[in-house]
């Protein structure tokens, strides 16, 4: 092929490679505004997202989520996988230039020959006759350049780059996500940690009572100024007292280990940790939303991240709908050769260009199955998309809804607490003056337990709904 056929087939391959095969990405219209760019919670700054969490006002939480933060083994793969990412973007981007190739190599070998050697030239070998052979040393040198590129005719190249692009995307912010979910966890964690500390001393205070009437209910059913039942009724409801408070402890126990692995503290450290605040709720300032804009479920990085592998999907079609198509390859090679046959040398440069076509004939439907299979794999990302930003939305309904319920029930338990407590001390008083019945002591403790169970339930339930709202917005709001 003379070099001006060469050099115009080239221009047409460039202008072919201008055109791409496959959808061109567009973002779907989904029930948020149509233009959003989703921003990184906390705006991707690990110091910011303990910032928030300071609002808390309980410096072991902040503390344990720093850690986390550095520590915890769902952070770490989530940073594995953007190196991941980020290789398979070069990996992609890496067809789109020429490949160079440098060679070198030395080979030996020997040959041998044997000649006859008779009366005449081109004889046969007969009796008597004579033959001589040699024996030469060959030695070859060879050094190259090796040139190749694919032309991108149909966008195949392109589109595949596209689709690691956006998968290199998605993994920051799977990374940003894994970041507020394990705060989101090791808060929740904490809250019901604080929770149980809360009920544990309350059932301390109890059991230490129920224990101190059953003692003196003996001693006057001893001495005959109580009936034997009344002494048993005391000693049974101590013993029920004592066994709700060992199976709390255990409850904490669970919690603190829990704890622990989130926050990736030693469960000794952990313990020590907690001792300094005790039994005590974070103080977070409260919370007056009664609605959260749209626009600020931008911010969840799973959303996000989950339109990026929309995106990934779309260049995946372009990918395998240019794999059906023909390929076209430029390839060039220039090197030197140097040859030694015996006491004799041979040198010399060498060089060659051309191109390559390929075209795809008969595979049995293998490369349209393929661009098939991505067609479907786009349809599954998109109802996996449009499935998660409509539960983003329920979530945080049903956080706001929580918060405001037990905002609304907060005052009423506090108040049924406060009467219970009071009516128990009454009843105290009545028994110890000898006025009053154990059956009514032990129905007023009954109440007591019970409504410190539900203040404490209604807290943790605030508390919480405040982190699943949290969660639920993608890490904060202003």
């Amino acid at each position: 092929m003379k070099p001006l056929k060469i050099f115009l087939f080239i221009l047409l391959a460039l202008a072919l490679a201008g055109c791409a095969v496959g959808p061109d990405y567009q973002r779907p219209l989904m029930p948020l505004p149509a233009a959003w760019v989703a921003p990184l919670p906390h705006e991707g700054n690990p110091a910011k997202l303990k910032q928030w969490w300071a609002a808390w006002r309980d410096p072991v939480l902040t503390d344990l989520i720093e850690n986390a933060e550095r520590e915890n083994s769902t952070i770490a793969v989530s940073l594995a996988r953007i190196d991941q990412a980020r290789a398979a973007l070069t990996a992609a981007t890496a067809p789109l230039f020429p490949r160079l190739t440098g060679n070198a190599n030395e080979t030996r070998s020997r040959s041998s020959s044997a000649n006859n050697i008779t009366g005449g030239q081109n004889s046969l070998p007969s009796a008597g006759s004579t033959s001589a052979s040699s024996t030469a040393a060959i030695t070859t040198r060879t050094a190259s350049l090796d040139a190749a590129w694919e032309l991108d005719l149909f966008g195949g190249n392109r589109r595949g780059r596209e689709a690691a692009a956006a998968r290199a995307e998605a993994s920051v912010l799977n990374w940003h996500d894994a970041r507020v979910s394990v705060a989101a966890e090791l808060a929740t964690a904490y809250t019901n940690l604080r929770a149980c500390e809360i009920l544990v001393n309350g059932y301390m205070r109890d059991a230490a009572s129920r224990s101190e009437t059953a003692r003196l209910t003996d001693l006057k059913a001893q001495a005959g100024f109580a009936a034997p039942a009344d002494a048993a009724l005391t000693r049974a409801s101590a013993a029920e007292a004592a066994a709700r408070l060992t199976a709390q402890r255990a409850d904490c126990d669970v919690d603190i280990k829990a704890l622990s692995v989130i926050s990736v503290v030693s469960e000794p450290e952990l313990r020590q940790k907690l001792a300094a605040n005790t039994a005590t709720f974070p103080t977070p300032s409260p919370l007056v939303i009664d609605s959260v804009p749209a626009r600020a479920l931008s911010q969840r990085p799973d959303v996000a991240a989950a339109e990026r592998e929309l995106a990934a999907a779309s260049g995946d079609i372009g990918l395998a709908e240019a794999d059906r198509y023909p390929r076209i390859s430029l390839s060039g090679s220039i090197g030197y050769v140097a040859t030694k046959v015996g006491d004799v040398n041979v040198h010399g440069s060498t060089w060659s260009y051309g191109p390559q076509l390929s075209v795809p004939i008969f595979d049995a439907g293998r490369r349209a199955a393929n661009a098939q299979s991505a067609k479907a794999r786009y349809a599954e990302t998109l109802a996996t998309y449009q499935g998660l930003t409509r539960r983003a939305v329920r979530e945080v309904e049903e956080a706001l809804v929580r918060i405001k319920s037990a905002n609304d029930r907060t005052t009423d338990a506090l108040a049924a607490l406060n009467g219970y407590v009071a009516y128990l001390r009454a009843a105290e008083a009545r028994v110890k003056a000898g006025a009053g019945s154990l059956v009514e002591l032990e129905e007023a403790r009954r109440s007591v337990v019970a409504s410190q169970g539900v203040a404490v339930g209604v807290e943790r339930e605030r508390l919480t709904a405040s982190v699943s709202l949290y969660r639920a917005v993608g890490g904060g709001w202003n």
